[in-house]
This record gives structure tokens, sequence and C-alpha cells, in this order.
């Protein structure tokens, strides 16, 4: 729970129903203001997924473009945003232009009669990538038995149909128990990472034989196999962490590419 939540029950409860939900949003809490503002310091809003506003109240019109445009910034990079809602001459005089960023703080436009100052923190809240794990291995169990502490939602079946739009990663571990079917299944759908727990030249006579009926040789070639970094793991438990090392720095790279 955010210091946002627990100083607003209301806000707390809307919040929890996005969660449910699995939807993305953020936080808005205006930090400083300065000159003449309808809202003050410690003033809250929450945010969905679009930028607009859910809950809570931020002012008037003048920081309402900002706001959106910054928490649509912090739900696509996973990273909280400072923005500084101030009059162009004001920052005419800093020397920055509206767009501009100055040490982690975003500046725009204040075009409203009033001429304050507002600055605002805006604290993005994604929902947990799905880990779905595939097979009742050892392996497949040790990594279902970790994941959770990494912050991963762990399913042991595809969804079927539509369902939340949030990361999905797919580690295959039924080691001689439907290896093609896992994988053909796996790769007719849209994954951000497949893994196949189980030898290099084991893979490719599976890919042979999953090119013999249509899957394409790009989609073979994406799947990481065999599944994990190479840290010399023997037991279930060593490659299951092997394999969250691998998750982890796939996603966290995923975020840093995102920011560049």
């Amino acid at each position: 729970m955010s210091p946002a939540e627990v100083l607003n029950t209301e806000l707390a409860e809307a919040a929890q129903s996005l969660r449910d939900r699995q939807e993305p949003f953020a936080f808005a809490t205006i930090v400083r203001t300065a000159g003449a503002t309808a809202a003050k310091p410690g003033a809250k809003a929450l945010l969905a997924a679009d930028g607009t506003i859910l809950h809570g109240w931020l002012g008037g019109g003048c920081t309402r473009g900002a706001v959106k445009r910054a928490a649509l910034e912090a739900l696509k990079s996973g990273a909280p945003q400072l923005i500084s809602v101030a009059p162009e001459d004001l920052l005419e005089e800093m020397g920055v232009a509206p767009g501009d960023s100055v040490e982690g703080t975003r500046f725009a436009r204040n075009g409203c009669p009033s001429r304050g100052t507002v600055d605002i923190f805006i604290e993005p809240c994604l929902p947990m990538p799905e880990l779905v794990v595939l097979g009742a291995s050892p392996v497949a169990q040790a990594i279902t038995a970790l994941a959770p502490q990494f912050h991963w939602a762990v399913t042991s079946t595809l969804p079927e149909g539509p369902s939340a739009p949030r990361q999905k990663y797919v580690v295959i571990s039924t080691q001689g128990q439907g290896d093609l079917d896992a994988l053909k299944a796996v790769l007719k759908g849209t994954s951000d990472y497949v893994a196949f727990v189980g030898s290099a030249r084991k893979f490719a006579a599976l890919a042979e034989k999953l090119h013999a009926i249509g899957i394409s040789p790009a989609s073979t070639q994406a799947v990481e196999a065999p599944a994990g970094l190479d840290l010399g793991a023997v037991t279930p438990e060593e490659i299951a962490l092997s394999i969250l090392a691998q998750l982890v720095r796939v996603r966290r790279r995923v975020r840093v590419d995102q920011d560049v």
C-alpha cells in the first residue's frame, strides 16, 4: 500500500479495485506549490491507464494535460515522474522550455490566469507480470514455489481468450510429457518471453517438428533453449534459480530499453 492510500481510504478502495482487475494505474500527489493555486501540497488523485483522473482532485484544468502526459510516460516506463507546471515567463527565467527535463523534473507550461506553479509526483502501479509455468516436473515445481518471492503472478495454464494487458512470460518444463504440444500452444499465441527446459539438441529436434506443422523459424529462434543463465546449476532448485535470474534480467532489460 502506498502512502497515498494510507491517508485516503476511498482512494485505497478504488486502487484495490483496479489491482483486483489487473489494470495499471498511477497515483498523483502535489508536493509543492508557489503563487496562487487551487490545489495545495498533499492533494492526491488516482489516474487511469489513459491518464484520466478517476478519483481525487489536483486543482483546475491548468495541470490536467501535463499530468496525463506524465502518467502515460510513467505507466509506459514503469518509472515515477516529477513534473513542474509553471508560467511560461518563469520557465524562461529558469532557462527551460515546456517539455524539458532537468535533473529528474519535467517542465510544463501553466497557461491559466492564476500563474501559479504546481509540482506533481506521479507514481505508477503496474500489475505483476504473468509467469506461466507449464509442466509438473521438479524444476516446474521449484519455479512455481520461488517465483512469487520475486513478484511474479504464477499460473500453470495458458489463458483462453482475451486477458488483462500485462507482460506474459512462459517457461515450458514438461520434460518429455507433452513437450511438442506445449511449444505449439505457446508459439501460436503471444508472449514476451518463452523458455524451454531441456538441452539445445532436444529443442532443435522439436523445432524441426514445429516447422513441419507451420510454426515459423523466427518463432522457434526466439525461444530460450536451454532455459536459464549458465550458473552450473544441477539440482531442480538451482535450475529454477538460474531461470528466474534470466527472467529478472529480461524483465529489467525491457524496462531499461523503454526508458532509453
